[in-house]
């Protein structure tokens, strides 16, 4: 998940000097200070509740706040801590963590590393709710084993280390997201259980701390330059989901653990400034580059700091009525198409399930009714869990801040309409609250926004909220993925998306490949999105002009997709590539998908059907065993043309 497009752009840009190449990236990002203006370390001093004072939820020795949830909760949680007693703790050995370096393998050593976070969470809440110590030894048999891992995170994440990729290296802590999972974790731990801890060993609780201080506090107070921080020599790059999600769990950390006040006050008012390089990576609007699925962590996780700063100062210190931070959180609402399907351009998932509760919370601190009926709803489909399905500090809120979700009336809100001109992503159905009909969304964008695939003028169509006209998303993650071969998968490229290839040219990386002249508009007659995608591909495909138009025509329930070029040069043929998860049926001037058509001109293009077989990963689990691509070809074309392709339902 490290930025490498980002990176990419930055290294790309070398020849105008590091120092103009700062500057001319300061330039695009807006310094809002909204955090850090009104959080001074010594605001902060008097604003935090004392340590000990805090009580965000109720510790093992509040019997009544455990005994209070439902029967059901306390039993599920209870089983699941039972089978947390047996068998031993799965070993992370080196050779396991080299996998990553060796082969690009790095789900295996994770699925080991994330089944003992899961065991140890499990084990502490079926603590919690029984109390009577059936549990303490096998808890600190994973406190134990957690702290004796040289390296909280995983291997993938090393290169942030000076030796690099493969071993980490214990002299160096470096903070990356599931370090900062785990200090969070830990220190949760403390605070729950407390005094009990010390039946098994007084040595315990101090472990904690000194391993939370030495692998987390210590490293992010010392140093400036994590990229993930956006200070120092990051000051001028744009941060993805990594800046909130690691300072939620440093925020929880620093507000459980440190002892001493001023250094509280201190840590937490860089925490504060971290957050600031977050915001000012955003448009005004709120909307996420990287997807609704990373919203659960990059949105989201700016939302589980808020709410850390909310409660640890008895309510006064509050934002979430800032323009900025509630389009942060309506972004879920606009983004969702049906059930589980969500626009998911870049490597987001196209199915995505987000926790209700955080959703209706959110919805409920910033006065969203849409967030809260879509949190509600979220929460009624939830299946019956067999323990806990999210780390420790998503779980207790949800566990103890219900009051009201039930009372919300549940609905999928289906915006008729939503733009987000920041990052040029339209959506539009036929009518609003309904899946019947088409859906359209669209995007303009650049090539180097964060998670980035090649597709600036890429679209989706959905029919009667199933998928029609899809975009894939991106499989299962390997250390290609986020390496300069990264533009050799196949999802990463413009070619497997709902886009043209010019005499076999596809689009390119980088900052400078963009949408230009992007405008939208829409009514009660439809919406529409134009932009021009001469800049998005490189010279090669001698493009003068591509102007693009997407439209939903409401009262026709048709989606119509003009392509209007000039190019410089004849290629040999021009390609439109239309992906699909239902299979196709091509006939002269129609492909058949069962719940919509395409139909095309038969005297210009010539469709061709591709089978793409899925290995077992993420998009397996969200497509099933294949997609199709269908390759509207058309040979010898001509300098300039005007085509419409047009989709309808049934």
């Amino acid at each position: 998940m490290l930025n490498t497009t980002r990176r990419r752009f930055f290294a790309s840009a070398a020849a105008l000097g590091a120092a103009a190449q700062d500057r001319a990236v300061e330039r695009a990002i807006p310094r809002r200070h909204l955090f850090a203006s009104r959080l001074p370390e010594s605001r902060l001093a008097t604003l935090l509740v004392p340590r000990m004072e805090w009580r965000p939820f109720p510790t093992l020795a509040d019997r009544a706040g455990w005994q209070a949830l439902p029967g059901e909760t306390r039993a599920a949680l209870l089983e699941a801590g039972e089978r947390g007693l047996k068998g031993d703790w799965p070993a992370l050995p080196a050779t396991l963590a080299l996998e990553y370096a060796r082969v690009g393998n790095r789900s295996r050593y994770e699925g080991v590393r994330s089944a003992r976070r899961g065991r140890l969470a499990s084990l502490v809440f079926a603590e919690c709710v029984e109390a009577k110590g059936r549990f303490l030894d096998e808890i600190v048999n994973g406190i134990w084993t957690t702290c004796e891992e040289t390296f909280w995170g995983v291997p993938a994440h090393l290169g942030a280390q000076r030796a690099g990729v493969g071993l980490a290296d214990a002299a160096e802590p470096i903070v990356d997201l599931f370090a900062a999972e785990t200090s969070a974790q830990l220190a949760w731990t403390w605070y729950l259980l407390g005094p009990a801890l010390d039946q098994v060993s007084k040595l315990v609780r101090p472990r904690i701390v000194g391993e939370c201080r030495r692998r987390l506090v210590e490293p992010c107070r010392r140093r400036d330059d994590f990229g993930w921080m956006g200070l120092g020599p990051n000051l001028n790059r744009a941060m993805n989901n990594w800046n909130p999600w690691i300072c939620s769990n440093w925020l929880t950390t620093l507000l459980l653990l440190e002892e001493d006040p001023k250094a509280r006050a201190a840590d937490t008012a860089k925490i504060a400034l971290c957050l600031d390089r977050f915001l000012d990576s955003y448009h005004d609007d709120g909307g996420c580059d990287e997807g609704p699925g990373y919203w659960g962590r990059a949105g989201a996780s700016l939302y589980d700091c808020l709410e850390l700063l909310h409660s640890a100062s008895r309510g006064r210190i509050d934002f979430y009525q800032e323009p900025l931070v509630r389009n942060l959180g309506r972004y879920v609402v606009n983004a969702h198409i049906h059930n589980d399907w969500y626009t998911n351009f870049a490597d987001a998932s196209a199915a995505v399930r987000p926790s209700g509760f955080l959703v209706w919370h959110y919805g409920r601190r910033t006065g969203d009714a849409d967030m809260q009926a879509l949190g509600a709803w979220l929460v009624s489909r939830d299946r019956p869990r067999r323990g806990v399905s999210d780390s420790m500090g998503r779980a207790l809120p949800a566990l103890f801040s219900r009051a009201g979700i039930e009372q919300t009336p549940a609905r999928q809100p289906l915006l008729r309409d939503a733009w987000m001109p920041g990052i040029q992503v339209m959506a539009a159905r036929v009518a609003a609250g309904s899946p019947k009909g088409l859906y359209l969304a669209a995007q303009g964008g650049h090539n180097a926004e964060s998670h980035n695939h090649n597709d600036v003028g890429n679209f989706m169509v959905y029919a009667g909220g199933e998928p029609l006209l899809i975009d894939a998303g991106v499989d299962t993650y390997t250390a290609k993925t986020f390496s300069s071969r990264r533009y050799e998968i196949w999802t990463m490229q413009s070619a497997y998306h709902n886009l043209p290839t010019i005499g076999g040219v596809m689009q390119s990386a980088g900052r400078e490949f963009e949408a230009t002249q992007v405008t939208y508009r829409c009514g009660d007659d439809g919406a529409e999105m134009t932009l021009n995608l001469a800049k998005a591909y490189p010279k090669e495909a001698g493009i003068r002009e591509w102007m693009r138009t997407l439209r939903l025509d409401r009262g026709k329930n048709e989606v119509t997709i003009r392509d209007r070029y000039s190019l410089a040069k004849p290629p040999s043929e021009i390609t439109f590539t239309l992906m699909s998860v239902r299979e196709p049926k091509a006939s002269a001037g129609v492909i058949d998908y069962g719940i919509g058509r395409v139909a095309f001109d038969p005297k210009v293009f010539t469709p061709k059907v591709e089978e793409i077989k899925l290995e077992q990963g993420r998009l397996s689990a969200v497509w099933g065993p294949r997609v199709w691509r269908t390759l509207l070809v058309t040979a010898k074309p001509p300098l300039e043309a005007d085509w419409t392709v047009r989709v309808s339902q049934g």
